[in-house]
């Protein structure tokens, strides 16, 4: 990355700092395991004002999800587990209400196909076994049989953690901490808020919150089981070295830490999200972007909005953290990796195609999707077009298909499912599935 690529990279992270009033934020990338630029913005404390560096750590969220698959990777290459297992052959006490909880397979729950909907969230729950009560108890109409419907659960996920108990036996932060966190040396990561508290520089979680939407601090998310997914705080300096592994074949610094096949499985195509990117285990992946492949994952919780991942073919590895949460962090992480790859900043995936669709296919739309876990999304109908409400906000949209509605301001897709000729009886939103609460 030349001078005037960095400039632009930097104008570029100013701007959207300002317009998103995002606080802090920091930037990471390296090229065959060498750090070619990194760099903090802004402050990690409003109030005293210390500014964000590379070392700062922030939390990660949804980014920790790949970190307990390399896990979950490692214990597969050892002959511990297999992938294709059931659920059930390492959890015994493991019941559904909603569907058949045999047929939920490792597999399943690495990329979010097993059927369960968004539910409820427990972050008081914090053994397992508690968790294992709440799912035999919940009740839910499940999306569909294993593997044929892709939506975040998070309560399917954390189900991972305890695989990793019972097969290791070591407690799920012990595991990772010893397996993945020493070996890389990533000194600055951590799921326990007590050490947290006994770090330095680091960041403190923002939120926009009343009807002036002001920046206001907010406590760290404790999580509990949740912490399977979303549980890691860390700096870009860690995960520039997390990312290394993916690229340098599952080796640091002369050490094997998970085999490069294994790895590789994760960013393999599993379910299709969008006319151009999937989704594999705990990884999405872009292919043919610009001749090479995207491979990567968002994060979101409150005070934090994060995106990680990497170009295989260049080696190269982009981080990106801030302590705002619900920004579009993924729009600084691309411009990162394009001003990298020699791209223009602005450069994204080809655009959805233009679909006129007819006033009866969109009346077949229209309506309210709602999950347990608390999305919603309003589809409704102004002056001919398609309008959603997400958040108290609308937004308008244009069709790409007889399924799919794009967001005009963001090119986000909302993708429509039916059964028979009837009305869509869900959506999906990002990367849950909402369904029709009519």
């Amino acid at each position: 990355m030349d001078r005037l690529q960095m400039t632009e990279l930097e104008t570029y992270i100013q701007r959207f700092m300002e317009e998103q009033g995002v606080p802090g934020l920091a930037v990471a990338l390296s090229h065959r395991g060498e750090t070619i630029y990194a760099k903090g913005f802004g402050v990690r404390n409003l109030v005293t004002k210390e500014p964000a560096t590379p070392s700062t750590v922030f939390g990660i969220a949804s980014v920790t999800k790949s970190f307990t698959a390399a896990a979950i990777m490692q214990l597969a290459h050892e002959g511990k587990l297999s992938l294709d297992d059931p659920v059930g052959k390492y959890i015994p006490a493991f019941r559904l209400r909603g569907c058949d909880a045999s047929k939920v397979q490792i597999r399943h729950l690495l990329s979010h196909t097993s059927g369960v909907p968004p539910l409820l969230r427990r972050e008081e729950l914090v053994r397992f076994s508690e968790h294992l009560d709440y799912l035999a108890e919940v009740e839910f109409a499940a999306l569909g049989e294993p593997g044929q419907y892709f939506s975040y659960a998070n309560d399917m996920f954390l189900l991972l953690g305890a695989i990793i108990e019972q097969v290791s036996g070591r407690l799920y932060r012990r595991y990772m901490t010893e397996r993945l966190l020493a070996p890389l040396r990533m000194h600055r990561s951590t799921f326990s808020l007590e050490e947290l508290a006994r770090l330095d520089n680091v960041s403190t979680p923002y939120a926009k919150r009343g009807e002036q939407q002001q920046v206001t601090a907010v406590p760290w998310p404790t999580l509990g089981n949740y912490e399977v997914g979303g549980g890691i705080r860390s700096s870009v300096d860690d995960l520039l070295v997390y990312g290394s592994l993916y690229v340098a074949k599952g080796r640091y610094q002369g050490q094997e830490i998970v085999p490069a096949a294994w790895l590789e499985t994760m960013w393999q195509p599993v379910h299709r999200l969008t006319k151009d990117a999937w989704y594999g285990y705990a990884l999405k992946t872009t292919r043919d972007y610009a001749g090479v492949t995207l491979v990567e994952h968002g994060g979101g919780q409150p005070g934090v909005s994060s995106n990680f991942g990497f170009v295989p073919e260049k080696e190269l590895v982009c981080v990106v953290l801030s302590n705002l949460e619900n920004v579009p962090i993924r729009n600084v992480w691309l411009a990162a990796v394009n001003a990298a790859l020699g791209l223009p900043l602005a450069y994204k995936e080809s655009a959805a195609p233009t679909y006129q669709l007819d006033r009866e296919e969109l009346e077949k739309l229209v309506g309210t999707y709602t999950s347990a876990e608390g999305g919603n999304v309003r589809l409704f109908i102004r002056d001919g077009a398609p309008v959603a409400e997400v958040a108290g906000s609308e937004f308008s949209l244009r069709a790409a298909a007889s399924d799919t509605l794009i967001f005009v301001d963001s090119d986000m897709p909302l993708r429509f499912f039916f059964k028979a000729d009837s009305r869509a009886w869900a959506v999906l939103l990002g990367m849950r599935m909402l369904c029709r609460s009519e």
